[in-house]
């Protein structure tokens, strides 16, 4: 699965009801169609993913989904705090028209967040999904950065295929692009303050919501 290129993280949009606007989704999706990014992301930081019931979270990959050129890749966030959760949202995504998942770091019980947790509960995801799996790590909203040992282990798996990585580090990043080039495996800047060096260093593209 190529992930290279940009891909805007969609804003949820909401009525002053606090409803998601599907209507204005759907007006967003129109404009930015005739912009050729790569794909989009939906339910990431910047979708408000907390805040959405699962039937909405459903609803929006449908939404966006129907809208977007079957060209462009569609990437839904279906991380949960535990392992099942996460496979079931998983699961559900990919029924919705989800082309990949985008599954952040559990944080809830940092603590307890080691490697070898973090590498089985994404291991077990990945074996279970219907769809390609791409790790994100956002150590500012999570308080965890996934570990360089974790990931290098996870890119040997068959149907993780990428990371988004938001910390920001590009010295780790470099490694990251460096120690996978046997493997079939993507890293994503998730940000555009750093872009330009995660190319520099091999990245494949980013998700940044300046575009």
């Amino acid at each position: 699965l190529d992930l290279e290129g940009i891909f805007p993280p969609l804003a949820t949009p909401f009525s002053p009801t606090q409803e998601v606007d599907y209507a204005q989704l759907e007006r967003n999706l129109h404009r930015y169609a005739s912009i050729p990014f790569r794909g989009l992301v939906v339910l990431g930081s910047n979708g408000e993913y907390p805040y959405l019931a699962a039937r909405e979270r459903l609803e929006v990959v449908s939404c966006v989904r129907r809208a977007l050129p079957r060209d462009r890749l569609l990437l839904a966030g279906s991380g949960c705090e535990s392992t099942q959760a996460t496979i079931e949202l998983t699961v559900s995504m990919a029924e919705a028209g989800a082309d990949v998942a985008l599954v952040v770091t559990p944080c809830y019980y940092r603590g307890a967040m080691t490697s070898a947790a973090l590498v089985q509960h994404y291991t077990e995801v990945a074996d279970a999904s219907p769809i390609p799996v791409v790790l994100y790590s956002v150590p500012a909203n999570t308080g965890l950065d996934l570990p360089l040992e974790a990931v290098l282990a996870l890119a040997q798996h068959p149907n993780i295929v990428g990371i988004k990585d938001s910390g920001g580090d590009v010295t780790r990043m470099g490694l990251m692009v460096h120690k996978t080039q046997q493997e079939d495996f993507q890293v994503l800047a998730g940000s555009a303050g750093f872009l330009l060096a995660s190319y520099a260093l091999g990245a494949s593209g980013g998700v940044c919501a300046l575009a």
